[in-house]
């Protein structure tokens, strides 16, 4: 097996070598038949993902503060203990990913890990009903979760152009707006109907269904995903030849070159290149931003109905948001612009943060949730954004991409402890928080949007004024996509 930094460890492969005698078809017939496959097998993670049921805000609604006996923030640092986790592992999880080569395997197994403790979490806590049970199961629940993203976007980015990449991102990753409208309703019909079978509480159920189909599922994954290009065992010679030569054509640079950097190198370029650390105090900021995401049960409670009609109501700003999402990625795709729709969707979160501060009006605040639950749609566009940016070098980008979702988790820590149930009903405060954040990282990726346009002026000017094509450090025609 090949070691981290073994330079000759991986062939390359040469398109001129495949083999003739395959039928040929058209170019444009070939790649439209090679992503509808490629679609319907990524599809997968999207299963994936939406299996990503229970929140504990669901189990907080049927007594699962109750039942472990937390006090103060205990409940806060149950939350955030997973997100100790996803620091943890991501780096070292997409740097193995792209040492490994193999998604098809490593993603799924990740996923079983998952939901096997999602499991156990119930029933570890049933043993030991306190709070240290709950945090050791959530620390390494996060543990496990924690390469399924960045491996996720690391693997569109190895198959889908520029201009194809926030659309698949978002088509792969609004699972998580099927998980927080449709676990709602999946946790409101276990809770309204499992309350002390076999002498369990209910949100124990939940986590011991979840666990089970997510680990059914995981299994089924391992032989529907794709590899990457060179190494995916279901594509013809022809559909490989043409996946490889997309990405070329598409600022990779020589196919031969696609993969010459070990992961050890990649690990290397990244921490090295300021423009990772800068994306990841940005997404800190966002995701202190989007913390109302892990709270949004409560949120829909403080309009005043019980358990089951909260639950109902969770799912429609999550639907909606998945509507923006896709019409919001596939324009920007289309457009090849990314922070002008960013901006847009954070300025309607900032005017349902608004909405929510200025009243308790109950149609007004219900309103407001949607606006907020749309600001989905602009991260989705912006981690198109960030996979453009690294998408020359596969080893750092995907390095870059783990590192830049780890630090950013620190957003979710301590957007964890911004909203304490004594600052409710109203939870202006927590709004007010919430606000500011998405100021800052709008515009720290105002400072990159700015940065990234130089970087084209400067390349375009070389072009210009090269007199031997040989002496340009970029493939002609490339511009970084702002």
């Amino acid at each position: 097996m090949p070691i981290l930094n073994d330079t000759t460890a991986v062939d390359t492969i040469d398109i001129a070598d495949l083999p003739t005698g395959i039928p040929c078809y058209p170019r444009d017939d070939l790649q439209r038949r090679l992503l509808r496959k490629l679609d319907l097998r990524m599809s997968m993670i999207l299963v994936l993902y939406t299996l990503n049921l229970v929140s504990l805000n669901n189990a907080r609604l049927q007594g699962f503060e109750k039942d472990l006996h937390l006090q103060g923030q205990q409940y806060a640092t149950t939350l955030s203990i997973l997100y100790v986790g996803y620091i943890i592992m991501q780096v070292p999880g997409n740097m193995f990913l792209h040492w490994l080569e193999r998604p098809a395997v490593f993603i799924p197994s990740c996923m079983i890990v998952w939901g096997t403790i999602s499991a156990l979490t119930g029933l570890s806590t049933l043993f030991d009903p306190s709070y240290s049970g709950a945090v050791v199961a959530r620390f390494f629940l996060g543990f496990a979760e924690a390469p399924f993203f960045p491996g996720a976007v690391f693997l569109v980015s190895g198959w889908y152009k520029r201009d194809e990449v926030a659309l698949r991102i978002a088509l792969v990753s609004c699972g998580s707006c099927l998980s927080s409208a449709f676990g709602s309703l999946f946790a409101s019909a276990i809770l309204h109907g499992m309350q002390d079978k076999l002498g369990q509480a209910a949100w124990r159920w939940l986590f011991y269904i979840e666990g089970g189909i997510t680990i059914l599922v995981a299994i089924c994954a391992m032989f529907i995903l794709p590899d990457l290009p060179h190494n995916t065992r279901w594509l013809t010679p022809e559909e490989r030849a043409l996946a490889i030569s997309r990405l070329a054509d598409d600022g990779y640079g020589k196919v031969d070159e696609l993969r010459k950097r070990t992961t050890t190198q990649g690990l290397w370029d990244a921490v090295s290149d300021w423009k990772v650390w800068w994306f990841a105090v940005a997404i800190m900021f966002q995701l202190v931003g989007q913390s109302f995401f892990i709270y949004f049960p409560t949120l829909c409670a403080t309009l005043g109905y019980d358990t089951t009609v909260t639950l109902l109501l969770c799912a429609p700003p999550w639907v909606f948001a998945g509507m923006v999402a896709f019409a919001l990625t596939w324009y920007s795709d289309k457009k090849q612009r990314r922070y002008k729709y960013f901006v847009v969707s954070n300025g309607l979160a900032a005017l349902g943060f608004i909405m929510s501060i200025s009243t308790m009006n109950k149609a007004a605040r219900y309103v407001s949730l949607f606006l907020m639950t749309q600001v989905l749609a602009g991260s989705l566009v912006l981690w198109g954004w960030i996979s453009n940016t690294f998408i020359r070098e596969p080893a750092k980008q995907a390095v870059a991409i783990a590192l830049i979702n780890a630090l950013g988790q620190i957003g979710n820590v301590v957007g964890s402890y911004v909203w304490p149930s004594n600052w409710g009903p109203t939870y202006r405060y927590s709004y007010v928080v919430c606000f500011a954040a998405l100021v800052v990282s709008t515009g720290m990726f105002g400072g990159m949007y700015m940065y990234l346009k130089h970087l084209n002026e400067q390349i375009e000017r070389n072009e210009r004024d090269a007199k031997d094509i040989k002496e340009l450090r970029d493939p002609i025609g490339f511009r970084y996509v702002v």
